[in-house]
C-alpha cells in the first residue's frame, strides 16, 4: 500500500490541471461573450458629433461609411485574438487532465483485477 499516497497526488495534479485548463476555457468563453457584445450593441460615430449607428448584427444596419470608420476594428479583432491562447492552452491543460486522471483509474482497476484473479 505504498503507492497509495502516490497514486492520491497524482490523481489530485490531474484534478488540478483540469480546473486550471476549465478556469482558462473561461476566460476564452468571457472573451467571446464581450465580442458579441460589441457586435450586437450600438455605437456612436467618432466625429464628435455623436450619432448613433445600429450594432452590426442587426437588420437596421446599413453601410453608412462614418458607422464603419468609426468601429473600433483593431480592437474587436485583438480582443477576439486574445482569446485563442486562453483556448488552446485550456483545452490542452483540461484533456492532459482528464486523461491523466482516467488513465489512473484505468491502472487502478487493472491492479485490483489482477490482485482478484492471481
Amino acid at each position: 500500500m505504498r503507492s497509495l499516497p502516490y497514486d492520491n497526488e497524482f490523481r489530485a495534479r490531474a484534478r488540478r490541471t483540469q480546473g486550471w485548463g476549465l478556469g482558462l476555457l473561461t476566460v476564452a468563453g468571457l472573451l467571446w461573450v464581450w465580442f458579441a457584445v460589441f457586435l450586437v450593441t450600438p455605437y456612436e460615430d467618432g466625429d464628435g458629433g455623436g450619432s448613433p449607428c445600429p450594432s452590426l448584427l442587426t437588420s437596421e444596419y446599413v453601410h453608412d461609411d462614418d458607422c464603419v470608420e468609426a468601429r473600433d476594428w483593431p480592437g474587436l479583432v485583438a480582443l477576439l485574438g486574445g482569446s485563442i491562447p486562453f483556448a488552446v492552452v485550456g483545452g490542452a491543460l483540461y484533456t492532459s487532465g482528464a486523461v491523466s486522471h482516467r488513465m489512473a483509474e484505468h491502472l487502478a482497476e487493472v491492479t485490483r483485477l489482477d490482485s482478484a484473479s492471481g
